[in-house]
């Protein structure tokens, strides 16, 4: 018989009460009373309707073991990731401001927002479309196969851009301006250091992953800088004056809005050792929102970035029925994991991709990916690596990259419907199989795949 924690009669299922707010310790006292279950004991958290506010990411590791968390039958509990704002105050004639001082201080920063359940647009320019720089970089591609780029790019030549005068002028703030500097198939978004309007460079606090004008691309777009909120519904995170700006669309009341700013990059995370593997958790009927991402290069697939259920070292673990939605990274990551089964999953509005294994022998099924890639464009809809997983009978729509993404050896990707994607970059298709071995392909439905140019784009 399943064990129904009692710690807290004001959070546990009780169909009869009504939905509530809480934070993140009755997950924490749950789950270590679990633990303290003696061996062999059915171990299950039911989370009573409502919802949780998280400020770290509720880890389980190999104690909790054979674990069973999920929403109580007919409940809805919503984990998020994040913290509502308060304190809105008009700015001028459009704008309105909440206190982020934490952010001014260097102790908080983010580059989501959620705003009444919807991925808030960020503040950016150009409003529409992309900037062209200057700089170029003549080196011949060698492709990943062998061994990238002929000659090593520099250190300068990965955090430096010339730009058109027109573009960028003394009036950027260079404490708020991040950079996605766009290369082939992924992008590379940076912090800047300095501007230099002797030579009109802009030098990056951190590098790209490519250097820019690559690949002879040469396009760029800046985001969170106040000149940049061109219309209602952006933001931007004011980091000098400490403070979050937003221009409300058209009947939007502040003092009633709902806005939720991320403070973890996971919300639940499973963490296991090669030594101490996690096994046997299944995680069910729950809706994930709100993560955050750092400014970081994200590497081909936005791979560098953190899934809202993040897995490690671990066995026969089962993500059911679980919606991951306004998420600013992955919706579910999974590293060297055996046995993983992701069943009737829904990932949509995300900052980077939707589902994203290294596993023997996963099962990726009956889940929906959609609208990702909403800052990373890079993001994959499915991406698989490992041996013998099956995806099957998913659909993934609406991503400005790849759909399905392989690697490995002796997969099975049959029967899903992969529609809208390649819409921003190339050299990508709606299933791409790279260094694979012994992969059956099959019974896909495929359709509206439109070669955007650069590299080009497939159906297969």
């Amino acid at each position: 018989m399943a064990f129904f924690l009692r710690l807290s009669v004001l959070w546990l299922c009780a169909m009869a009460v009504q939905p509530a707010d809480f934070d993140f310790a009755p997950l924490v006292a749950a789950r270590d009373a679990a633990r303290a279950l003696k061996p062999g004991q059915p171990k299950r958290i039911l989370l009573r309707p409502g919802r949780y506010f998280l400020d770290r990411p509720l880890v389980l590791d190999a104690r909790d073991s054979g674990l069973t968390i999920e929403a109580a039958p007919g409940a809805v509990a919503t984990l998020y990731g994040g913290r509502i704002l308060t304190g809105w105050r008009r700015d001028g004639d459009k704008f309105w401001t909440a206190p982020a001082p934490q952010a001014a201080a260097g102790q908080w920063d983010f580059r989501m927002l959620s705003v009444n359940g919807r991925f808030a647009d960020r503040a950016r320019l150009p409003e529409t479309g992309v900037y062209t720089h200057l700089t170029e970089f003549k080196v011949k591609w060698m492709s990943t196969t062998y061994g990238g780029w002929q000659r090593k790019p520099t250190a300068g030549e990965l955090t430096t851009l010339v730009y058109h005068p027109p573009d960028l002028g003394p009036w950027l703030d260079v404490n708020n301006a991040e950079v996605r500097v766009y290369h082939m198939w992924d992008e590379s978004l940076v912090r800047i250091k300095s501007l230099d309007q002797s030579t009109h460079t802009l030098h990056f606090a951190n590098a790209c992953e490519h250097p820019p004008g690559g690949f002879g691309v040469q396009k760029y777009v800046v985001f969170n800088v106040r000149e940049g909120l061109t219309r209602p519904g952006q933001w931007y995170l004011d980091r000098t004056r400490g403070q979050v700006v937003y221009w409300p669309l058209p009947g939007e009341d502040m003092a009633t809005a709902e806005v939720i700013a991320p403070q973890v990059e996971s919300i639940l995370r499973v963490e296991g050792t090669p030594t101490a593997p996690v096994s046997g958790i299944t995680l069910r009927h729950l809706r994930l929102s709100v993560t955050n991402t750092p400014a970081i290069a994200g590497r081909f697939g936005a791979v560098a970035f953190d899934g809202a259920v993040a897995i490690q070292h671990a066995a026969g673990i089962r993500l059911q029925n679980l919606e991951i939605f306004i998420a600013g990274g992955q919706g579910i990551k999974a590293l060297d994991t055996t046995g993983l089964r992701v069943e009737r999953c829904l990932v949509r509005d995300s900052g980077a991709g939707g589902i994203l294994t290294r596993d023997s022998d996963a099962a990726i099924t009956d889940n929906r990916v959609h609208h990702i890639g909403l800052s990373y464009p890079s993001a994959l809809g499915i991406s698989i690596s490992g041996r013998n997983a099956v995806v099957s009978h998913n659909e993934v729509a609406q991503t400005p990259y790849t759909g399905i993404v392989a690697s490995g050896a002796g997969h099975r990707i049959e029967s899903n419907r992969i529609h809208h994607v390649m819409r921003e970059l190339h050299d990508g298709a709606a299933i791409y199989i790279s260094t694979c071995q012994g992969v059956v392909v099959r019974e896909n439905f495929v359709y509206d795949i439109v070669d955007t140019g650069g590299y080009g784009a497939s159906s297969y």
